[in-house]
C-alpha cells in the first residue's frame, strides 16, 4: 500500500500530514511550534522536489506514506499517480491519495508565499508555522479519513 498526501507547495499542510500519519506527530494535541520545525521536510521543499514523492515513514499497516507538492494542477498529476499504481500493481486498490489544501488556512498562504517562494523565512516561517498549528485539527481529520478507508480496504 502506498499513501500520498498533496497539495500546492507539499511542504507544510503534507509534511503534517503524512508526520501524523506514521505517527511522528500526535493526534489529540496540537503539537509545538520546535515539534513542527523539527520535521524533516516542514518548510524545506525546494524547487528541484516539486513534482517528485518525497517519502515520509512506513505507518502500523506497513504502507510507505510520501508527500507530494503538485502546483496547480491535481487533475494532471493525481491521474498520473492513480494510473502508474495500477500498471504495476494490476489496479488501484492499494494506494490512497488525500489532498490536504482543504486544511490551509490564510496563515499557511502568507507564511508558506513569504518562506518558499520569497525566500524570505525569517519572515515566513513562524507565520506558517502559526497558521499549521490553528489548522491542525482539520490535518489530524484528513489522515484519520485516510486511515479509516485503509482500515476497511485491509478488511
Amino acid at each position: 500500500m502506498i499513501v500520498v498526501y498533496h497539495d500546492v507547495g507539499g511542504a507544510h499542510s503534507t509534511a503534517v500530514a503524512a508526520n501524523i500519519h506514521i505517527n511522528n506527530l500526535p493526534v489529540n494535541r496540537v503539537p509545538s511550534e520546535s515539534e513542527l520545525l523539527n520535521l524533516p521536510t516542514f518548510d524545506k521543499i525546494e524547487k528541484d522536489q516539486i513534482g517528485r514523492l518525497i517519502y515520509i515513514g512506513k505507518d502500523e499497516f506497513n504502507a510507505e506514506v510520501y508527500t507530494l507538492a503538485r502546483k496547480y494542477k491535481p487533475d494532471l498529476v493525481i491521474p498520473a499517480i492513480s494510473d502508474m499504481y495500477s500498471i504495476l500493481h494490476g489496479n488501484n486498490k492499494g494506494i490512497f491519495i488525500a489532498d490536504t489544501k482543504p486544511a490551509v488556512n490564510l496563515l499557511m498562504d502568507i507564511g508558506g508565499y513569504t518562506s518558499r517562494r520569497l525566500h524570505l523565512v525569517s519572515i515566513g516561517r513562524p507565520i506558517v508555522t502559526k497558521g499549521t498549528q490553528q489548522a491542525y485539527m482539520d490535518i489530524v481529520n484528513i489522515v484519520k479519513g485516510v486511515k479509516d478507508n485503509m482500515k476497511k480496504f485491509i478488511k
